[in-house]
């Protein structure tokens, strides 16, 4: 049986780790649970069920995980997982021992949540693998606390703290952060817009892909893939983008002028809207997804219906929008806070005694 190509597996050890992978899959015969080391069923997972790299530009399948994914569980699984339980038998990887392991992990709660999640997937992969028996999924009984809390509350820039910050933008990040603000997209959305995708005779533009570390896949939900309306003077600084715009193969909206393939997220984050953020005196906090909390604050300022603001931001549900999202400006509060405080503080009240 062949393990993988030389440009898979450079060295002689990588090639031994992936034939213990191998060798447990072809020696696993029936119902009988051999002792398995938890690194043979990491190997047996990343051989079996992680994607190999996928060539930047090409556009994802439908089956398969993400690059994005595969690229982020190998991580945890060569960073975490595997230094840490690769000499346990599955069997020997106890609930209690997992919850203080990640206990004392100096991580962020969503990320340890990430590492138990990709945990659980590794024993039910052992379970349909018969590697031990069918019961509940020992990571189950693990917790991990305050995975829903933020650790900083999202910035939502006012309209003078975002124009200075867009005057700071060279092009076409300049045209970018404009489309973020204007339609609340993610950034993944952005760079895989197309030119045919939008109509600028009926002021619509169809969002229907995403790009992750340059690499053209689908949206998130349906949710996402959806049809959303151009006010008439965005239309016209995306013409006026369009005229200057490099022509591309793939008739991209901000193709990069070196590669004429799409851009990525992360530089251009840290080499131009950061510093643009810290020179308008902003601090060295604003990112991407500051301009879609700044979109739902200012739909919420503008008065737009809760329902609108979901379908704006293409949430599955509304609770998002609310939850997640929900963090007014203070002059919006102020001013509704204001009018109840005024019904209640009736003339009377104000007399002093």
């Amino acid at each position: 049986m062949i393990v993988g190509t030389v440009d898979r597996y450079r060295t002689e050890a990588q090639a031994l780790r992936a034939s213990e992978g191998i060798r447990m899959r072809v020696n696993q015969s029936g119902p009988q649970f051999r002792p398995t080391s938890f690194g043979a069923l990491v190997d047996r997972f990343v051989l079996e069920e992680i994607s190999s790299k996928q060539p930047i530009g090409v556009e994802a399948g439908e089956s398969g995980l993400a690059y994005s994914t595969s690229t982020s569980y190998l991580s945890m699984l060569n960073r975490h997982i595997k230094p840490k339980w690769k000499n346990y038998l599955v069997t020997e990887v106890k609930p209690a021992l997992v919850q203080e392991w990640l206990n004392g992990k100096q991580a962020a709660p969503k990320y340890k949540g990430h590492i138990k999640a990709l945990m659980r997937r590794l024993f039910e992969k052992a379970m349909l693998w018969e590697l031990v028996p069918l019961h509940r999924n020992p990571m189950e009984l693990v917790e991990v606390r305050g995975i829903s809390k933020r650790q900083r509350r999202p910035r939502i820039l006012t309209l003078e703290e975002f124009f200075a910050l867009v005057q700071l933008l060279p092009e076409p990040y300049r045209t970018m952060v404009i489309v973020a603000q204007c339609t609340g997209l993610r950034v993944s959305e952005i760079l895989a817009l197309r030119w045919s995708r939008i109509d600028f005779e009926s002021l619509t533009m169809v969002v229907k892909q995403a790009v992750v570390n340059g690499r053209v896949k689908g949206l998130k939900t349906d949710c996402s893939e959806d049809e959303l309306p151009l006010d008439p003077a965005f239309a016209t600084i995306l013409l006026r983008w369009k005229s200057q715009c490099p022509v591309s193969e793939g008739d991209w909206v901000f193709p990069s002028p070196v590669t004429g393939r799409c851009y990525h997220a992360s530089p251009i984050q840290q080499d131009y809207i950061r510093t643009a953020g810290v020179k308008a005196g902003l601090g060295d906090g604003i990112g991407w997804h500051t301009f879609r909390h700044t979109y739902r604050a200012w739909l919420d300022a503008s008065g737009a219906p809760i329902g609108v603001q979901q379908k704006l931001m293409r949430h599955a549900q509304v609770s998002t929008t609310m939850n997640i999202y929900g963090n007014a400006l203070m002059a919006s509060k102020r001013k509704a806070n204001s009018k109840v405080a005024r019904m209640a503080l009736r003339p009377a009240l104000l007399q002093t005694k």
